[in-house]
């Protein structure tokens, strides 16, 4: 998979996320340039995902990490609002249920993969099982090594089978997360966002960087790269996602799938 962006990480590359901006803008100086560009992905990733859902035999498989208000939510809406939903699905991944941690920790993920044809997002998905059991003691480093690699395997396995894996890290400052915060607490129409956890994991924000730094070294691959998107900018984060997955959708040579019938022959 040929991707070109400058918040690509390559593989075996040691990411240190207080380096990386959270607030970085690229080649846009404001939000209305921006928007310009997204529109255009977004017509783009329309035109190729009725291609991908007619020709049935490659899928698209989106993973969305962040700290808590990094936008997974708001950039599922902004930049797959215009998608034929039939070809789309969505999967939030919450603390397991009890048949879920009765399997093993890919077994609730392998069972949300996309289908050939359809585009699949994870908001938030199987790497939530070597990172929040870290931060909170719960898990062993030799542990969390093996399960990094046997999501490796997973996703190479994926991408052996026609899936396409694309996966986002938002980035986003404790500066920011506070002000997003802030704003739950004064906007009672977000009351409805807010979850006391959300304020209790801010003190284990360093740990947090650190277990995602180390998921990121060990998992990002050419087969299936992470992108850690500067995400204080919610308008920036749209278009840069969406740039990367036109892209990359544009690179797939799609096809619609071969006629079965003699068209010039078919009359009312």
């Amino acid at each position: 998979m040929k991707v070109h962006s400058a918040h690509l990480i390559p593989p075996r590359t040691k990411v240190k996320l207080k380096h990386v901006s959270c607030d970085d803008t690229g080649k846009y100086t404001d939000e209305d340039a921006a928007k310009v560009d997204l529109a255009k992905h977004r017509d783009c990733i329309d035109k190729y995902q009725e291609v991908l859902y007619a020709g049935g035999e490659r899928g698209v498989l989106i993973v969305l990490q962040g700290m808590d208000t990094a936008g997974k939510d708001g950039t599922i809406r902004h930049i797959f609002s215009g998608i034929n939903p039939q070809g789309c699905d969505v999967t939030a991944f919450k603390v397991p249920t009890p048949l879920e941690a009765h399997h093993d920790f890919l077994w609730r993920c392998h069972n949300a993969v996309p289908a050939r044809g359809k585009i699949g997002i994870f908001n938030r998905s199987h790497y939530e099982d070597v990172l929040s059991p870290r931060v909170h003691g719960l898990m062993k480093d030799k542990t969390a090594k093996q399960h990094m690699q046997q999501i490796n395997d997973f996703e190479s396995m994926l991408v052996d089978n026609g899936i396409a894996i694309l996966k986002f890290f938002l980035h986003i400052s404790p500066e920011e997360q506070k002000r997003r915060l802030e704003s739950r607490i004064e906007d009672s129409s977000k009351h409805w966002k807010l979850s006391a956890s959300d304020f209790a994991e801010r003190k284990f924000w360093p740990d947090y960087q650190r277990y995602y730094e180390e998921i990121f070294t060990a998992t990002s691959h050419k087969h299936a790269p992470w992108f850690v998107i500067p995400a204080d900018n919610k308008w920036y984060r749209n278009v840069a996602i969406s740039r990367v997955l036109a892209e990359t959708m544009e690179g797939m040579k799609l096809e619609y799938p071969a006629v079965t019938v003699d068209v010039a022959s078919l009359k009312l």
